[in-house]
């Protein structure tokens, strides 16, 4: 952004410029300062000078402003390293198995593990099997409760599906009405963690990004008795 200084409009200038506390003006050093002074002593009304105090107080306030940038650049490198930190503590998650509100994807034969979590008023839950185009594979009719629950990979026919990704989405209802539609929680492979500002994204074998603080649960999926270990 340029700031044209003159005259009466210097006051306005200055203030555009501090309200950008951010932008690239207030992230140089003191000669943007000095640059804007110099213009203001040479604009000024000579009739009507401005005192030392003035000068004063707005030198403390660009300063001011300027340590607050600073802070703001430390603390977004704090919590980039932080970020880094976390994600190479996460490593050891590849290859594990996350619970996330995600796709999943099936094989063809083994079932799928479903956490549905409904209203706890609803009166009836439907759970919704899509496939990788969003089209409706099947609607099975589930207890009110959050026990897991294993789709077969049957599709509306009975016959089985094919092996894909597909996405599994629990219908609330209250006396025939909708009111909660969400996607439920599946067990998925981590493939990859990659860092995306401060958090840390974990990629699964459909090839969905996981946020790592939206896991509920992780286990091995080498041990004969997974035991998920609530996140």
């Amino acid at each position: 952004m340029t700031t044209e200084v003159s005259g009466n409009n210097y006051n306005t200038a200055t203030t555009n410029s501090s309200a950008a506390g951010s932008g690239t003006n207030l992230t140089s050093d003191f000669d943007t300062f000095i640059k804007l002074l110099t213009a203001q002593a040479k604009y000024q009304d000579p009739t009507e000078p401005m005192d030392n105090t003035e000068y004063a107080s707005q030198l403390a306030e660009f300063s001011m402003v300027e340590q607050q940038v600073l802070t703001n650049d430390n603390l977004g490198s704090a919590l980039e390293q932080l970020g880094l930190g976390n994600m190479a503590a996460l490593t050891g998650w590849v290859g594990m198995q996350v619970r996330a509100a995600t796709a999943a994807s099936f094989d063809g034969v083994n079932p799928v593990n479903v956490s549905p979590n409904p209203a706890a008023a609803a009166d009836e839950v439907t759970l919704v099997v899509r496939n990788a185009d969003g089209d409706e594979v099947n609607r099975i009719e589930l207890p009110v409760s959050a026990e897991p629950y294993d789709w077969d990979g049957t599709d509306f026919s009975g016959d089985m599906a094919p092996a894909g990704d597909y996405t599994f989405i629990v219908e609330s209802s209250v006396d025939g009405e909708v009111v909660l539609s969400e996607m439920a929680e599946v067990y998925t492979t981590v493939q990859e963690t990659q860092l995306a500002g401060s958090d840390v994204v974990l990629i699964n074998e459909t090839g969905f990004a996981i946020l790592a603080t939206s896991v509920t649960a992780l286990r091995d999926p080498s041990a004969e008795t997974p035991a998920p270990e609530e996140a």
